[in-house]
């Protein structure tokens, strides 16, 4: 009788094990099949999505080295150049403030090499207070708004790298834009491009639930 016993209690421990095993595989395959949707999403907005004719271009900033613009900030950059170059007289916005570990505004940063690249001085404007996406749109759309631009009617051309568009339409239309196209810059550093596109998909969750 007690080693009936004991054959049912491992048994019973077996099927437990089993039970939790296939839990712990049903939250990975959960995991996956989420993050797959959102790097989905994302993939789809990292191309350039244009209509109308844009009135203001916003720049959106990234990391600004001792030496200069980031890769990246500077692909969005020279992106921003060759659409300015057959599309002339946009206004155009460039939005960051200053981490603790840049020389600079991101702003001052990318101003200075728009207007190295041929950019006349007067048409761009610095926003340089804000430190995430969601305020580089909340104060873009403060000034402009001080400026005289009507937000529901005002066409403006975000311009960032592919794997940040996604996000950055949805605060853009948070901050009250509402006829929004992007520019997709590429993002010519690889291991930043990688790195990105694994975390884009979970700062998107993240914006979504608290940027507001």
């Amino acid at each position: 009788m007690s080693e009936r016993k004991k054959i049912d209690v491992a048994s019973y421990k077996g099927r437990g094990r089993q039970r939790w095993v296939k839990i712990f595989l049903a939250l990975i395959l959960a995991g996956v099949i989420s993050f797959s949707s959102l790097l989905g999403v994302v993939l789809y907005g990292a191309y350039d999505h244009i209509a109308g004719t844009p009135q203001v271009m916003v720049v959106l900033g990234c990391q600004v080295h001792p030496w200069g613009p980031s890769v990246l900030l500077q692909d969005r950059l020279d992106e921003a150049l060759d659409y300015l170059e057959d599309h002339p007289g946009l206004t155009v916005v460039v939005s960051g403030g200053q981490g603790p570990d840049e020389p600079t505004t991101e702003a001052r940063a990318m101003a200075d090499y728009l207007i190295a690249g041929g950019v006349e001085e007067d048409a761009v404007l610095l926003e340089d207070q804000s430190h995430n996406t969601a305020q580089n749109f909340q104060f873009t759309a403060q000034m402009l708004e001080e400026l005289g631009y009507d937000l529901e009617e005002t066409e403006i051309l975000v311009v960032s790298n592919g794997f940040h568009l996604t996000r950055a339409r949805m605060l853009a239309q948070r901050a009250g834009f509402q006829e929004i196209s992007t520019l997709a810059a590429p993002s010519s550093h690889l291991p930043s491009r990688l790195k990105m596109y694994v975390r884009e998909p979970l700062a998107l969750v993240k914006s979504f639930l608290f940027d507001r």
